[in-house]
């Protein structure tokens, strides 16, 4: 059984809100490979049912990672990749069961208020030594958080960015693991919320909106990427990171 979003705001508003979300998220995934999903809930959720939020935030994310790995050019580092893919399909099924039984403004606040506190800190830790210990375990473990936040909305980026951070990884290196593993997740979720029916004809109309901008806008973002530095590009990343939690606690705070 399809469900049944709330009432939504007027039409010109919702045109509105569907642009600047989805055109920010995209130019954000594109300067980071990721993050599309917490970037454009942090301006729909303010008027969006999370039923609405949620496959459309997936929607838009895949399709920029889908671009992507069509237009930009670079290795997979499979012996990085794989632990992070095998931890995320397991952990995707459990974030698409709890979607429907999301209390979305609580989740807000939690995932909000751990990235307001944690990517500061590290921008103002300045160059910590880089973590090693964990090895592929914690790679997948790192995946498995990554895959149940894609099921709960397209969020498959936020702790494997972090990760790959605090391995201070190269520029490179971190943004092909992200977006490789942010594909493999993603296509498994749509095809999981097709089955679930949380994907629907009646969402085609806010399909239409979202993706042409969200493509325009990442492909824009992937421009301004190639000339980062391996600092700016992990200074960028936390800031955006911030921003995105900043706006989703906001959001949660004001809903409770």
């Amino acid at each position: 059984m399809n469900p049944s979003p709330p009432p939504s705001p007027a039409m010109p508003d919702m045109l509105l809100v569907l642009l600047i979300g989805a055109a920010l998220g995209g130019l954000v995934q594109g300067l980071s490979g990721s993050n599309f999903g917490v970037t454009s809930t942090s301006v729909w959720a303010w008027f969006l049912a999370p039923q609405l939020v949620a496959p459309l935030a997936l929607a838009g994310s895949l399709a920029g990672q889908l671009l992507g790995a069509l237009t930009l050019r670079r290795r997979w580092h499979w012996r990085r990749f794989v632990p992070f893919l095998a931890g995320g399909l397991l952990g995707l099924p459990l974030g698409v069961l709890l979607l429907p039984l999301l209390d979305m403004a609580l989740f807000k606040i939690v995932l909000g208020s751990s990235l307001v506190l944690a990517c500061p800190a590290l921008l103002l830790a300045g160059e910590l030594p880089p973590i090693r210990w964990g090895g592929r375990l914690a790679d997948a473990l790192a995946g498995a958080a990554g895959g149940i936040l894609g099921g709960l909305g397209g969020y498959t980026g936020v702790i494997p960015t972090l990760w790959t951070t605090l391995r201070d990884l190269p520029r490179d290196e971190q943004r092909a693991i992200i977006q490789n593993f942010n594909l493999g997740i993603q296509l498994v979720a749509m095809a999981a919320y097709l089955v679930q029916g949380y994907v629907s004809l009646a969402l085609l109309p806010q399909l239409a909106v979202v993706l042409p901008v969200a493509l325009l806008c990442s492909w824009l973002g992937t421009r301004l990427y190639l000339g980062l530095s391996q600092h700016r590009f992990r200074q960028l990343l936390l800031l955006l990171l911030t921003g995105s939690g900043a706006a989703m606690l906001v959001s949660g705070l004001v809903r409770v």
